[in-house]
């Protein structure tokens, strides 16, 4: 058995997530396989793609319901980007879509500055540099971290998420998935 698994939703970047676990030494596999994300010692729900193909992939497979159990018993699980949007209650894209609901929020698009805001910035208050491709934000009371005013990152009991991509984020996001896979 796989140490990380990185969940399959159709989509989501999980060569180059994959690519920095082995960079850190741990194995990891791709699924959505329920029993596969219950039993693994760390999940990552990873980013890019659509919220709604997401969630129907997520429900469809079944993965949705083992990451709610993952969720209520407390093991570790790090949403990043699109992972993290799919962790809230809902979301304005694709004209309105229901999340999985492991954390109080929702999900907005992004409508001053940038759009999408593409590039580095500095997250508050850790004052590193990582990498961002989004074009919605998180609205949450878990809110741990900021840039410029927008929620880019959350933690409630074992879960974590992240709206920038740590995979590529250079030494900073490798850092960031070491202290998060130190959790386990």
């Amino acid at each position: 058995m796989s140490d990380v698994v990185v969940v399959d939703y159709g989509a989501g970047n999980t060569r180059s997530v994959r690519a920095a676990l082995t960079h850190l030494g741990r194995t990891s596999v791709v699924t959505s396989d329920p029993a596969a994300i219950l039993e693994a010692d760390f999940v990552v729900l990873p980013g890019v793609g659509s919220a709604q193909s997401a969630m129907v992939h997520l429900n469809d497979t079944g993965a949705a319901t083992a990451l709610r159990e993952r969720f209520d018993h407390g093991r570790v699980t790090l949403g990043v980007c699109l992972g993290l949007q799919l962790a809230m209650a809902s979301s304005e894209e694709d004209g309105g879509v229901k999340g999985l609901g492991l954390l109080s929020g929702d999900v907005v698009r992004l409508r001053e500055g940038r759009v999408p805001r593409l590039g580095w910035a500095v997250v508050e208050p850790w004052g590193e540099a990582f990498y961002f491709a989004h074009s919605y934000a998180v609205r949450s009371p878990d809110a741990v971290a900021s840039v410029d005013g927008v929620t880019v990152a959350v933690r409630r009991g074992s879960f974590t998420g992240v709206q920038f991509h740590p995979e590529k984020s250079g030494p900073a996001g490798l850092e960031f998935l070491d202290q998060c896979l130190s959790l386990v």
